[in-house]
């Protein structure tokens, strides 16, 4: 087939080539796209945030090597600035923040806009990758090996360009990550959490979720305008990743592959290799091999 006769579907051969073709297409896609992204860890390591001169110190400075916890401190210091110290779903305030606030001014504690903390709802808040921190993580050789880099490449079949936004250091930019509750970025960062743009409205999304309604109380669908900064100096999340973010998450659930990647960790986790070869051992062991951390299955 060379893409410009008919397709003549009533041809036994063709239609087996077909079928093989796009089994194959689906295989590579699993194999070096999805099942690496959710297998591998769901949150983002958390170090305690910097100081926001220590933030502003890395921005100017430059980020040189991938994955430093500084770094990553850095970021979600960045991010609780940037949303004000809040959940960007719940609203929660930072019960670390609040901690500091209400020892320091007592009864007259107040929240980034100068609203009084009395009354409030605190949660411990964390930073949380867009798209997995994992994604661009390197090999002691610091380079990407080929799986990481096949994954790039099934990135931009998302968004022509888009590894670009991530590629190097930049997978812990601002743009990528955003300040949830403890639970809210487990659930997000296994893609079953997702935000859906609201036409002419910036930086305002529909957030829903594939969960059941009663297992976050109701909280979602809800819609929610992101916080920006007044100078503009640390970028919102993009656009662009929250909107591949939505995607997989999408094609996770439609096609059943994440509950299907869920039922291998948890096999692995609760059986480990079976005698008669049933646990898809050899996938687990290619990710190890090819530089992916494999996590828990949530739930």
């Amino acid at each position: 087939m060379d893409g410009e006769e008919a397709i003549d579907l009533g041809d036994a051969d063709l239609e087996a080539e077909l079928r093989t073709s796009l089994f194959s297409s689906a295989e590579y896609l699993f194999d070096n796209f999805f099942l690496p992204l959710k297998a591998s860890t769901k949150k983002t390591p958390q170090p305690s945030p910097a100081t926001h001169s220590a933030v502003q110190r890395t921005q100017s400075e430059g980020q040189t090597v991938a994955g430093t916890p500084e770094r990553v401190s850095a970021l979600r210091g960045a991010c609780l600035v940037r949303d004000r110290h809040r959940c960007v779903i719940s609203r929660r305030f930072d019960q670390n923040e609040a901690f500091k606030r209400m020892s320091r001014y007592g009864d007259e504690a107040r929240d980034d806009d100068g609203i009084s903390l009395a009354g409030e709802a605190f949660d411990a808040l964390e930073v949380a990758h867009i798209l997995p921190h994992s994604l661009t993580q390197v090999n002691a050789s610091l380079q990407l090996g080929p799986s990481k880099e096949a994954a790039l490449v099934v990135l931009n079949m998302f968004d022509s360009g888009a590894a670009f936004l991530v590629e190097g250091t930049d997978i812990d930019r601002p743009r990528n990550a955003m300040t949830l509750t403890h639970s809210l970025h487990m659930w997000f960062g296994d893609f079953r959490i997702f935000f859906e743009p609201i036409d002419q409205q910036a930086h305002t999304y529909r957030i829903n979720t594939f969960l059941p309604p009663r297992l976050l109380g109701g909280l979602l669908p809800v819609t929610r305008t992101l916080h920006l900064t007044e100078t503009r100096s640390i970028d919102p999340p993009s656009p662009r990743l929250l909107a591949i973010h939505s995607a997989i998450a999408h094609i996770l659930h439609l096609s059943a592959a994440g509950d299907y990647i869920d039922k291998m960790l948890q096999d692995m986790e609760e059986n480990g290799v079976r005698e008669d070869g049933s646990t898809e051992l050899d996938r687990l062991v290619k990710l190890r091999l090819n530089g992916w951390s494999v996590s828990e299955v949530s739930g």
